[in-house]
């Protein structure tokens, strides 16, 4: 443990206002911290403030394809978080524009401005040698980070999940439209959920000083899970009955670049659900979850003194709206 205190000390969190740094400028504000949200859209920050007390979170404009509004950002701040990443490329936002040179970019930044309390948000998977574009720029980002701050923390989570995530919510809306649902490769890659409110206590003990300077932390939930039993939890969660169909990788691909190629020709109007990359099935050929290494070595929710979540107990309380009659699918009246 140790006496750090983060009071009215400023921590810059880029990529605040998305789904996982909502949450994590929720752990850092109730730290102590004075949060400042860096994010291309500092409008659509507002919802943010409420997190912490009047003053306390405020969000200011910041790119990471653009140097000087890092070194801006990071003025004055005595600890910074960098959550900024993609899953799929659009326009000037390349997987190596933002997850790997885009990542290196912050780190100096933060070298520079002298700032060497530093989480850095990567994902279980990142590996140099992927034939994915996804887990090889992770990888690579890792590197830049820990070439320029070699104290920095990684953070690697297997598949987060909490009230706006676009997993365990993407597959109840295909659900809702759709007779059957997709199983790539057979369903057979396993997963080890994580709760959004977990990995942000991680990054915040991080920052308090309680983990090991330069290490890559690996965050799971209690239980692995094949993408089979996640669908069909999905399903008993929601209360409806749909087929799950296997589709072969290579089938999987093709399919994944067509509706990719389609959903730009048409300027990102395709639902969101229905949108995948074959770059996204290359990543289903491997399995996500925790490596006995980094629970041997306490590089771990547990190694930081985190009981997760698992997502049974708290994925129904945002799914119940897929069921045909909602919250109050299971009421009978009198």
């Amino acid at each position: 443990m140790t006496d750090f205190q983060p009071k009215d000390r400023i921590v810059t969190v880029f990529g605040g206002s998305g789904f996982v740094g909502r949450h994590f400028v929720r752990a850092l504000a109730r730290d102590g911290w004075r949060v400042r949200v860096a994010t291309r859209r500092p409008d659509l920050a507002f919802h943010l403030q409420p997190l912490g007390q009047v003053g306390q979170i405020h969000a200011v404009q910041a790119n990471v394809r653009y140097p000087e509004s890092l070194a801006a950002a990071l003025r004055g701040a005595d600890a910074a978080v960098n959550l900024v990443g993609i899953m799929a490329t659009w326009g000037k936002q390349t997987f190596d524009s933002v997850q790997a040179e885009g990542a290196g970019a912050v780190a100096k930044a933060a070298r520079d401005a002298g700032v060497a309390n530093f989480v850095h948000m990567s994902a279980l998977g990142a590996d140099d040698a992927s034939p994915s574009v996804y887990a090889r720029t992770k990888a690579q980002g890792e590197a830049a980070v820990l070439s320029a701050l070699p104290s920095a923390h990684i953070l690697r989570p297997s598949v987060i999940f909490g009230p706006e995530d676009q997993f365990f919510n993407r597959f109840a809306a295909m659900a809702r439209l759709m007779p059957a649902l997709p199983l790539i490769g057979g369903g057979a890659t396993k997963f080890q959920p994580v709760y959004v409110c977990d990995v942000a206590e991680a990054g915040a003990r991080l920052l308090r000083g309680e983990g090991k300077d330069g290490a890559t932390y690996e965050l799971g939930g209690p239980a692995v899970k094949t993408m089979r039993e996640l669908l069909e939890f999905v399903l008993a969660t929601i209360q409806r009955r749909r087929v799950l169909a296997p589709l072969p990788f290579g089938a999987a691909a093709a399919l994944g670049s067509v509706t990719e190629t389609v959903n730009k020709l048409l300027l990102g109007l395709l639902p969101s659900e229905f949108v995948f990359t074959a770059d996204q099935v290359e990543l289903l050929k491997h399995d996500n979850i925790v490596s006995e290494q980094a629970k041997a070595e306490g590089r771990t929710l547990a190694g930081l003194g985190v009981t997760p979540e698992s997502h049974e107990a708290i994925v129904p309380s945002y799914l119940y709206r897929f069921r045909k009659t909602g919250q109050y699918a299971d009421q009978r009246t009198a």
